[in-house]
Parts: C-alpha cells; sequence; structure tokens
C-alpha cells in the first residue's frame, strides 16, 4: 500500500512584509465603469454569480439517465432477484458479486434500478452498468428506525458497526504532531472517525461526547453501542453507514459506468470507497458521494475517469499514486474534505504523487475544502487544460517538489491561498489562464528541498530521473489575465527562492503577453516580486508595470489595469482589450493548441471564449 502523499512545510529565511491572512470571495467586477491605466479604453461589467469555465456542463450524468446498449450474454442483477437464479434478463441475481462470479471474462453485469447493500471486488474483467435509463445504487448505508427520545436527542440502541480511525494510510497509524504533519483539525476532533449518518440524505456531524450532541449532530458511544441524534428523526429517513468500501477493482481492463455511489466509510488507509488497483480502468458516469475520507483511489496505469462526479468526500475526492497516463476528462471533483481535514498533508479535490503523465482536461476542481488541483512528490508530465480551479479554500492548482506541468486555459477563480503555485518544480508552461480573486495570483517559489538534501524520497521506479531535481525552473507564463488578489496579498506576479541561491533569471522564470490587474495601485502594493539570489537579500519588488519591464526585462507587450477591471463578473475579459489580443499575447504553441483544441500560432488573453 503506498504511503502518504504529503506536504512538508518549511521555514523560508524571507516572507514579504504582507503575507495573507484571509479569505475574500468578491464579485470580479463591479457597474462602474473606469478608466483602465494602460490606455486600452473604459471596462465596464455587470456583477454576477461566481464565474464558470464549462458552464456546470462537467461531471457524471444524474443517476439513472445514462442509456448504456445492453449486450448480449450479460448478466443480470435485480432487488429482486435471487443469487440462486442463473442472472438472464428474466431471472436476475440478487448481489453484484454473484453477477461477476457468473459473468464471462470480457462480459457484462446490468444492474436493474434499486439500492445495492454490498461491497464489490472485481476480480476479472468485466464491464459493470446500469440498466438503461435506470438508477442503480451502490449503498453502504441501512435505514435506522426505533428511535427514543432522550433528553435533548433521539437514541437508538444496538448500533454495532465498527470502523477504524487511524490516522494515515497504513493501518495503525497516529496522526502527527509536528505542523504540517497533522492531518485532523482539532476545531474538528472526529474527522478520521468513519462513523457516518444521514438525516433525510443530509450528513449529520459526528461528535466526541454525549454531551455535544446538537442539531445535525450525531454521537456514538461505542462501550454501550448507543446511537444518539441531535436532530428529530420523526418522518425523516435516517440511514447509517454500515459497509467501509464499495469496491476493489483488481482486474485489468474493468469498466464501470452510469451507476451511484454513496456513503461508504473507507478509513484513510483504504485509499477509498472505490479502488482501482490495476490497470487500463475506466470510470465513466458514475457518481461518488458522501465517502467517508476517499472517494477514488487509483494506485495503478492507465486509468480513465471520464465523466464522473466525486463529491462531498470526507476528505479527498480523488487519490492518485503510482497512477501513470491517468486521464481525469469532464469529471467533477467539488466539494470534498467534508470533514474538514487541515490541507496538509492531505485533503481537497485531486492529490497526486509519483505519477507520470496525468490529465486533468475539461474539468471542475471546485468548492473544496482544501487544495483544488495538488501534485506532490515526483509527478512527472501533468497537464491541466480547459478546467474550472475555483473557490477551494486553499491553492486552485498547487504543483509541488515534481516536474514538467503544463497549465493552460483554465479558470482559477476565489482560490483562499494562490491561484497558481509553482513549489520546486521544473519545466513548467502557464498559458491562457484567467486567474482572479485568489490570494498570490502566480507563485512560482524554490525552498531548500532537493532531492540531494532531503530524506522524502521521491518516485523509486525512476531513482536516476535527471529531469525529477526538485529544482523550480523554467517557468513561461504568457497569456494570462491575473490579478485582483484577495485581501492582504502582497504581489500580483511573486518569484522567490527562499534559499536565496538563484534569481528569477537563473530560475528560467520568462513572463510576456499577459494582462495584469489590480484594484489600486497600492492594493496590492507590489505589482511583482523577483528574486535577486542574494544570500540575505530580500527579493525586487516592483510597484508598477514600468519598473517591473525596467527591473527584469519581461512583459514587454504585458499592460496593467489598475483601479478598473478587465473582466466581468463572469470571467469574460472586456472586448475592449480582447481586441487588443493581437499587439499583447503572444501565439499558442501548436503542442498547447493540439491539448486545448484551439488553432496554432492563435492569440487569446485567458481563458478562449471569454
Amino acid at each position: 500500500m503506498n504511503r502518504p502523499l504529503a506536504l512538508h512545510r518549511y521555514a523560508p529565511r524571507h516572507r514579504a512584509a504582507r503575507e495573507t491572512k484571509g479569505f475574500r470571495i468578491t464579485a470580479l467586477a463591479l457597474c462602474v465603469p473606469l478608466a483602465a491605466s494602460a490606455g486600452l479604453g473604459t471596462v465596464t461589467s455587470a456583477a454576477a454569480a461566481t464565474p464558470s469555465r464549462l458552464a456546470d456542463t462537467s461531471g457524471a450524468l444524474a443517476v439513472g439517465s445514462a442509456g448504456y446498449a445492453v449486450p448480449a450474454g450479460a448478466i443480470f442483477v435485480s432487488t429482486a432477484g435471487s443469487d440462486s437464479y442463473t442472472g438472464t434478463q428474466t431471472k436476475p441475481v440478487r448481489t453484484v458479486a454473484r453477477a461477476i462470479a457468473l459473468a464471462a471474462s470480457g462480459g457484462t453485469v446490468v444492474l436493474r434500478k434499486g439500492t445495492y447493500h454490498e461491497t464489490v471486488t472485481v476480480t476479472k474483467k468485466v464491464t459493470i452498468q446500469n440498466y438503461p435509463k435506470e438508477a442503480a445504487w451502490l449503498d453502504g448505508s441501512v435505514s435506522v428506525s426505533g428511535w427514543v427520545k432522550d433528553g435533548n436527542a433521539w437514541r437508538h440502541d444496538k448500533w454495532t458497526p465498527r470502523f477504524d480511525a487511524s490516522v494515515g494510510f497504513t493501518k495503525g497509524d497516529r496522526d502527527g504532531t509536528s505542523p504540517g504533519w497533522q492531518y485532523v483539525n482539532p476545531a474538528y476532533p472526529m474527522a478520521a472517525h468513519p462513523d457516518q449518518l444521514f438525516r433525510s440524505g443530509v450528513q449529520q456531524r459526528q461528535v466526541a461526547s454525549r454531551s455535544a450532541v446538537g442539531a445535525g449532530k450525531f454521537f456514538l458511544d461505542t462501550a454501550t453501542s448507543k446511537l444518539y441524534l441531535g436532530s428529530d428523526p420523526a418522518g425523516r429517513s435516517i440511514r447509517g453507514t454500515t459497509l467501509a468500501k464499495a469496491m476493489s477493482i483488481r482486474a485489468a481492463g474493468t469498466v464501470v459506468r452510469g451507476i451511484g455511489i454513496k456513503n461508504y466509510a473507507p478509513s484513510i488507509w483504504h485509499i477509498g470507497a472505490v479502488t482501482v488497483e490495476s490497470p487500463s480502468v475506466r470510470i465513466e458516469n458514475v457518481v461518488i458521494q458522501d465517502t467517508a475520507t476517499i472517494g477514488l483511489g487509483i494506485i495503478a496505469s492507465d486509468a480513465i475517469v471520464n465523466r464522473t462526479s466525486v463529491v462531498r468526500a470526507g476528505l479527498l475526492g480523488v487519490h492518485a499514486a503510482t497512477a501513470d497516463r491517468l486521464q481525469v476528462l469532464r469529471s467533477r471533483l467539488d466539494g470534498n474534505n467534508w470533514e474538514r481535514f487541515n490541507s496538509a498533508p492531505v485533503s481537497g479535490g485531486i492529490k497526486v504523487g509519483r505519477s507520470r503523465g496525468v490529465l486533468v482536461k475539461d474539468s471542475s476542481v471546485s468548492k473544496n475544502l482544501g487544495h483544488g488541483y495538488w501534485s506532490d512528490v515526483s509527478v512527472y508530465d501533468t497537464k491541466l487544460v480547459n478546467s474550472n480551479f475555483n473557490q477551494n479554500s486553499a491553492t486552485g492548482v498547487f504543483l509541488e517538489i515534481s516536474a514538467r506541468g503544463t497549465v493552460v486555459n483554465n479558470l482559477i477563480y476565489g482560490n483562499g491561498a494562490e491561484g497558481i503555485k509553482v513549489n520546486n518544480t521544473s519545466t513548467v508552461l502557464i498559458y491562457n489562464n484567467t486567474v482572479l480573486r485568489n490570494a498570490r495570483p502566480i507563485n512560482i517559489v524554490q525552498d531548500s528541498r532537493t532531492k540531494a538534501n532531503t530524506s522524502y524520497g521521491d518516485d523509486t521506479r525512476y531513482p536516476n530521473d535527471p529531469e525529477m531535481t526538485w529544482l523550480v525552473g523554467p517557468v513561461t507564463l504568457r497569456n494570462n489575465v491575473i490579478g485582483l488578489p484577495n485581501d492582504n496579498t502582497n504581489c500580483v506576479l511573486c518569484v522567490e527562492d527562499y534559499t536565496h541561491q538563484r534569481t528569477a533569471a537563473q530560475m528560467g522564470v520568462t513572463s510576456n503577453g499577459n494582462v495584469f490587474n489590480r484594484d489600486n495601485t497600492s492594493d496590492p502594493n507590489w505589482l511583482t516580486v523577483w528574486s535577486r539570489g542574494t544570500t540575505n537579500v530580500n527579493p525586487a519588488v516592483y510597484s508598477s508595470l514600468a519598473a517591473h519591464r525596467s527591473g527584469t526585462g519581461q512583459d514587454k507587450t504585458s499592460v496593467a489595469y489598475n483601479g478598473s477591471y478587465a473582466v466581468t463578473s463572469t470571467g469574460h475579459l472586456s472586448g475592449t482589450t480582447q481586441a487588443q489580443a493581437g499587439s499583447i499575447a503572444t501565439g499558442l504553441p501548436s503542442s498547447l493548441a493540439t491539448l486545448t483544441g484551439e488553432s496554432p500560432g492563435e492569440k487569446w488573453l485567458g481563458v478562449w471564449g471569454r
């Protein structure tokens, strides 16, 4: 079983004077037109809801909407069936496990509408799918009745399910004690306890004592097997989780599509309610929701996650390690870390480690409590394309101690920490993103961790990879719309070396064809922070685009808006500015045109279509 993919904290010698302290989401623009300091004309817009690159088209179809054809020879499962039957359409079996046993290798298992309360282990290549237009769910919970009033709560007796609350990726792990190594936030001490209770489909929060029970909360007294609920169960559907795992896929080439999976209680070390443990597995039009820790775990190569929604996982939507050539396409990894674990070492939308060739495209990784997308520990060749990374409580896109990253044509909006953070990651392309209302919009940093001076380790499958240096740079920034940072952020484009060894030029950071946007020239005070690579000397800071150009030689065709808004509240760049793209932007390289579906050499500012 793989080890945790954790963020090691570091103590940089220099921190800029105004560090990010808070999280604020505001509309991207106001109704008042203001003059653009770059001389490109008036920019107007109207306040509206959170912008979306994808117009909410990512994610699975609603469970029961998929209509996959049923091949001859399929094995059928029905809640009205019996495992003594043969599995034909007129004689369906009762469990998915029995259907898999009856199916031929390469065959199909078809689930009729209803709820299946079981744990499934797939040991032969099969396709598991819903019957066309029927809603089939794997559900780890059961109905809980027989509640009696008990003071300010309601009590159910003889609740016997027990789950392991180890805090880590190995059974028996305990939480760390040093900063950056603590999974559990003291304000939510029961986060790692996988017990789950639902009232009319709404998760109730587990508390540690009977006295803490209140509305929306529950307590399990393990000594007496008494379950206490703080909200009236009368007239409500109350369900409690009794199963840890939903599905372990251990056969190459398996396909799971068109079904829903909910209410399972994996421990952290299970690495997911659903785990992909063999190569070339495809997950498509699957909803995975309300899992106690991790929704989907991928520890094998060539997995495809297509039109899949992983939502309201307790810790992390998707965990991936040794997941070479992973593709996450048109999927939705939103609203995860419901249990409110700390951002580090693990939480949020998706975290990938020790993998090569990761593609996230046409997807939403948003509104997670933690980082949105996070590469951590020797991830080689990450591509994040045409996607939303919006309103995560920590960083939107975090590339850490890895190599080769491409971030192109994404909307990265309203995150509590950085929009894009490139930390000890080499060879990164950042093109045509709209990065607004985050803390530091783009933060490029080097710290003391390198393969030569840390015992943290890397991908032992490639021990001598000359590209996996854990040194930041080169980083190429082109055609991005960046700025309007949150309160108490000190710069728009920030490049620092906490070891004071290399200048930004020595790192290979180059920037041009961008649109910089600030609320005014003092918010933030500095347009850019630029490493000077000298011991005990802070980086250079530039308050204007002209000063930045003069001091760095960068951004010769870029423009700056101060006191006006270059984009509307829906994320659209003003027509006046976009009309100047020919003189501001640089041409799109052919390799990125292939990725995005745009034309080679085309000049555009920010995300396409906006």
